[in-house]
């Protein structure tokens, strides 16, 4: 009788060890697997993605000669404004920043690495794609998908202690992140805070910081300023990136003010140039 108990007690205990451990497996199991969250490997890291807007990556514009600034902001709007709930970057300079460094999203780095924002390898994990810019096929980050990079971004501006000051700013104060942004030497462009500004104002990205804010939207009126243009003769032994280096301009510019599809110039060929001042 004795030993009958000993054998229940046994089985009863070995049962409930075995029931403990299953619950653990299953735990663990579903805490693996975020719903709805992209991840993509990078630096040592895990980038984080948003959550899928409607399912789709964002890719680049089938049809670039028809994709507008409008459909820019209208496709990455959502994707910066929930970068600023998670990271205190203004939208709308993350917005405009997406809009000038990628050409409205049809420039070449864009459309080959879905890379919005010009950032390049350093110690970079993941695919690389090569691209004229301060020197000649300089390695840039290569995303599969175009809400990567704008992660990326985030993280670039917060992981790195010269942009901290900015997050001492107003969050709603574009201006002085526009202009600290160079400061911190994000940008050589003595230009690239008005190009901001300009960009926010023109298309009014400062509803979106209201937005997160939830506060009331200001209203400015917006004056674009001409833009000054010289015209450039190629002479021999030019190359684009020499000509843009020299004028204070970027290979991008030059390609996009000129509809040049690659930087392939000749003798004689006048280019026109913006001028930064």
């Amino acid at each position: 009788m004795r030993f009958n108990r000993i054998f229940i007690l046994f089985f009863c205990a070995l049962f409930a060890v075995s029931c403990g451990s299953k619950k653990k497996v299953i735990t663990t199991k579903k805490d693996s697997k975020r719903e709805g969250i992209i991840t993509e490997p990078s630096e040592n890291r895990v980038i984080e993605g948003v959550k899928p807007l409607g399912g789709a990556p964002k890719l680049p514009p089938v049809n670039p000669r028809l994709y507008t600034v409008e459909d820019y902001i209208r496709d990455f709007a959502a994707v910066a404004m929930e970068e600023m709930r998670l990271y205190n970057i203004p939208a709308s300079v993350t917005l405009a920043q997406g809009i000038l460094e990628s050409g409205g999203g049809k420039g070449n780095l864009t459309m080959r690495a879905n890379n919005h924002f010009g950032i390049k390898c350093h110690d970079w994990k993941g695919e690389k794609v090569y691209h004229d810019d301060d020197a000649r096929d300089e390695c840039f980050r290569k995303y599969k998908d175009a809400r990567y990079s704008y992660r990326d971004h985030s993280l670039f501006l917060t992981e790195r202690k010269r942009y901290a000051k900015l997050f001492d700013l107003d969050k709603d104060d574009y201006k002085g992140w526009a202009r600290g942004l160079r400061k911190a030497g994000y940008a050589t462009d003595r230009r690239y805070p008005d190009k901001l500004i300009g960009l926010i104002e023109r298309y009014r990205l400062y509803q979106y910081d209201a937005d997160v804010l939830k506060r009331p939207s200001p209203s400015y009126t917006y004056t674009p300023e001409e833009p000054e243009s010289v015209t450039y003769r190629v002479k021999k032994g030019d190359t684009l990136y020499a000509i843009a280096k020299e004028h204070n301009t970027t290979v991008e510019d030059l390609q996009r003010f000129n509809n040049l599809r690659d930087t392939n110039i000749a003798i004689g060929q006048k280019l026109v140039i913006i001028s930064p001042e």
